[in-house]
Parts: C-alpha cells; structure tokens; sequence
C-alpha cells in the first residue's frame, strides 16, 4: 500500500505505539490496518514469527528493529521484555511514529497487555490492532473446525507452562467437553496428555492433531489420540511453532483439509523474473500452498540512450499510436513522463495498446485505459490487431506508431507495421541483463539435491538468464523440474535451450501461469 493510497491521518501517528498483530505466517492474512501502519511508521519492532515479506512493506527509509524472543533457543541473545518496553517508551518520548509487531494477536498470549501497561505507566498513547490469532488460522488451515454443533460448543485456549515454569493444571479441564488449543506446548506434550487422562479423567481415545507451522507452505501435520500424539510428534520431528488441538474435532480433517491437500502445496517453484516483478509472483504462489523460491535471472536496466526517451516523451502528441508490450515498458516510460513534468494529457490524441492482460492493468493502474488489447497474447496478435484498427481508419501508411520497450526483443511487432505502410519509432525503455554469477553455485547444488520442483519463466530473458547461469548443466539440472512456460514464444526459446517444456499458461498472463502449474501437479499421482 502507498502513502498516496492512504486518506488523511489514516497512518501511524507521532509519539504514538502501536501494537499490531501480524497474524500467523501466511502474510496474505494480515489486516488492512497493519498493512496503513507499516506504510507510515518511523521505526517497526518485529518479533521472528513476523513473515519477512510483511517487513519488505515497510516505508523505504524506516527502521526495522528485530526484538525476538523465542523460548527453544535460551542460548541466543535476546531482548528481555522490560528492555523491549523501555526502548518503546523512549521511541515515541522521541516523537517517533511506532510499530510494535507481534506475530499472530497482540493480546493473545502475545505479551501485549504487559507492554500496553508498561506504555500507560509512563503515560505513553497506544493503539491495538487485533491479528488473526494463530489457533484460529493454523487450525483452519489444517483442516480443523475448533467449534461443530455436534461436537464442540467451546474452545479453551491454553499455554502448557505458567509464567513461572510450572505445568498447566489440568485439572481445571476435568468434565470439559469442548476443543482445547495448546500453545508453546511442543515439548511437554507427553506430560500434558498424560495429566488429561489421569487427572482430568479424559477418555484415551480423545482425537488430537499437532500442526506445525500452520497456514505456511511447509506446514505439517501430525494426527491421533491423546494416548500416543506425543509419540507420533516426537517420530515425525515437528518443528516450532506448533499448536496441539485436543477434542473431536481433531477428528475432521480427514474431512475438511484443504490447504495442505492442494497441488501446489510445499511444491518448491522456482522464480526467474526481475526482482521489482517477483513479490506479486510469489504472493500469488503463495496463496496456493507453494513454497516461492525467488532467483532472478535477469536485471533489469536503464534506457542506453536517454536522450533518445526523453526526445520520445516530448514528441508523444504527435503519434497515432503506442504501443506498450510489457509492464516494464509500461513503468519506465511513465517514470520518464514524470521526469519531464508530464502526465497522461501527453498522450493527446494517441490511441493505446497492449500486448496483453498484465500490461493493460499496469496502464490501467496509472490511469489509462488500453484501446487495442488482442485476445491472445503474443506479438503475432497484436500486430493483427492494430492492423486491423488501421484498416477500418483508411489503412496504416502515414501512421505514426511509438514503440516503447526493451532494447532487445523481438522485431514481429515493428517489421509488420512498417510492412503496411507505418512509420514505427523502436525506443529502447530499458535493457534485461544476466543477473550476477554469484548465486549460480547456489542455484546448481539446490536442483542437484532436488530441492526445487518447479521453475516458471516469463519471457525469452528469462530462459536465456536461467540456463546461462546453469551453463553446460542446464537442460541435465532442469531434467526432473517442471518447466512453466508463460506462452509459446517463451516455450519455444526454452526448447531451443534443450528444456522440456511442462506446460503452458494460456491465456499468456502470470495467474495463468499459476493455473496451469496447479493443473500440472494435480494430474500427477500422489507421491
């Protein structure tokens, strides 16, 4: 979210701490309100729990404290809590915007009340933002509806260890029919089961399920009763955090699992594009269990020619037509039309048109509405179809078409126009280049170990990036990953790099690209 997005005094206020939930690792459930407060805030302090993308989105220039405290590693250095009150009063005493951000709910086991006392003690203003908290996340994601009318009618949140160290007391459980949730509990968990039985008279057969690392896409999850959970945790080896979830509704996720029942689930993608293109990719991965792995393989650079932009910029009233045939292209010429303190009027009586979906949202999103988008997006089509938008005004000679794009690309485009007649001006926006050398290694002893299951490329740069850092290797490395080809201009360059193609996206947009990976694995046996 932008500044310019946000209504007056809708963001972090000075002096003021804000203590926001972060929700339970999956970013994509973090509130609208943390997302205003991280987009205004002067200084954030961060728990480790706090998914690292929901700190990319942080205002460039503010600072990131990390203040972690996690009880497996007593050995590490941590914040104590009082320090973590005590630089939180000193940062608004200094008229600091602030942002407290807790994973899951502040004030759910989360030490929130502790620090808003702190905060009222030394007179210091405070607002709360409520988190998804994660018993309620990382059971739905498991496949666990804590209450069922025919079940459970309560839910007991609990942690395993009083503050002091000593075990819950379970008594207090005794004669409870509904779900219990139990926090923090991982290593305790024999002793907690075996006190439900024993002391709060639970019947052995009682469900239970343990989800590690809930609503992520290396989230596991182990089932079973209270008799033997602790045993099948211990075998499985379930890494923190882990939320136990004891009652019958433990017993519905052989039912109700979704997430981690999905194709793309823990399915390792490889990223290739840009790094400024590749958060939404992820996100969109993401958001379907995958686990992203972001290698850019391509950079992308400045125009070659400046003047050559800038000539473009001011001459823009005097085409007929540009033509815009990435998103690339799309913000580096509105970043020069800004440049030059000129906004879309420029365009005056051009018609606009884009190669496809993707581009026509990038114009979209800066307030231009593509006249020529062809149904299918290739170049192929979109010189037919401006084309044809020629003909119907008396034919393409004498035209004046502006082509803004990358300083190598296919020459489809221009060649037809100017077949019919048109006078076209190729402007190179910007130029793609190999990405550094130095994570080659890196990339080649990660698909030698099979650490990667998929990777998606999005244009010839990309291919040519990929299997340039993988030199002789690449087409013998990429042998068992299934290759995802945004289109069949980029399938067929990876074909003539010696790659098998999996499949392809169709229409030729990155969702889609997501979509044809999901139908992929979906169609392969389970492993």
């Amino acid at each position: 979210m932008s500044l310019a997005e946000l209504p007056p005094g809708a963001g972090a206020r000075a002096g003021v701490v804000h203590l926001v939930g972060a929700g339970p690792g999956d970013p994509g459930l973090v509130t609208v309100r943390a997302l205003e407060l991280l987009a205004t805030a002067d200084v954030v302090l961060h728990d480790e729990l706090v998914a690292p993308s929901l700190l990319s989105l942080v205002r460039p220039g503010a600072e990131i404290r990390w203040v972690g405290k996690r009880g497996h590693r007593p050995g590490d250095k941590q914040n104590k809590q009082s320090e973590i009150d005590e630089e939180l009063i000193a940062l608004a005493r200094e008229g600091k915007r602030v942002v407290r951000l807790k994973g899951g709910d502040p004030f759910l086991f989360g030490r929130g009340s502790e620090e808003a006392e702190s905060l009222v003690a030394a007179g210091i203003r405070f607002e709360v933002v409520p988190g998804v908290t994660s018993p309620l996340a990382a059971a739905a994601y498991a496949g666990v509806s804590l209450t069922h009318r025919d079940l459970a009618s309560s839910v007991t949140f609990l942690t395993a260890r009083t503050r002091e160290g000593a075990r819950f007391d379970v008594a207090e459980l005794r004669g409870l029919r509904g779900t219990i949730c139990v926090m923090m509990g991982l290593r305790s968990l024999g002793d907690f089961c075996r006190d439900l039985i024993d002391v709060a008279g639970f019947d052995p057969a009682t469900p239970a399920c343990v989800v590690s690392r809930g609503t992520r896409p290396d989230q596991r999850v182990v089932e079973g009763t209270i008799v033997d959970i602790a045993a099948r945790v211990e075998e499985a080896a379930l890494a923190t955090p882990a939320l136990a979830i004891v009652g019958a509704v433990a017993g519905l996720r052989g039912v109700l699992r979704w997430f981690d029942a999905a194709p793309l689930f823990g399915k390792r993608v490889l990223v290739t594009r840009a790094a400024h293109q590749s958060g939404a990719t992820a996100a969109l991965l993401a958001r379907r269990g995958a686990a992203p792995i972001l290698v850019p393989t391509i950079e992308i650079g400045s125009a070659p020619d400046p003047s050559r932009v800038a000539r473009a910029v001011r001459e823009l009233s005097t085409y007929d037509l540009v033509v815009f045939t990435s998103d690339n292209g799309v913000a580096r010429f509105f970043a020069a039309l800004a440049e030059a303190e000129l906004d879309a009027r420029a365009f005056g009586r051009a018609e606009i048109a884009a190669i496809g979906e993707g581009t026509a949202k990038a114009l979209a999103a800066l307030g231009i509405r593509a006249d020529l988008v062809p149904t299918s997006f290739v170049g192929e089509a979109l010189a037919a179809t401006i084309l044809a938008r020629f003909e119907k005004g008396g034919g393409a000679a004498g035209k004046r078409v502006l082509l803004p794009r990358a300083l190598v690309a296919r020459e489809l485009v221009p060649e037809a126009l100017r077949c019919a007649g048109a006078t076209v001006d190729v402007v190179a926006m910007y130029e793609t280049r190999p990405a550094s050398a130095a994570i080659a290694e890196s990339l080649r002893e990660r698909l030698r170990a099979g650490e990667i299951d998929a990777v998606m490329v999005t244009s010839k740069s990309t291919i040519d990036g990929l299997c340039d850092l993988l030199g002789d290797e690449a087409s013998s490395l990429l042998r068992s990953v299934a290759v995802a080809s945004i289109g069949p201009v980029t399938s067929r360059a990876a074909r003539d790099r010696g790659l098998v193609v999996a499949t392809e996206a169709e229409p030729s947009t990155v969702p889609s690209l997501v979509d044809a990976l999901e139908a992929h694995f979906a169609s392969k046996p389970a492993s």
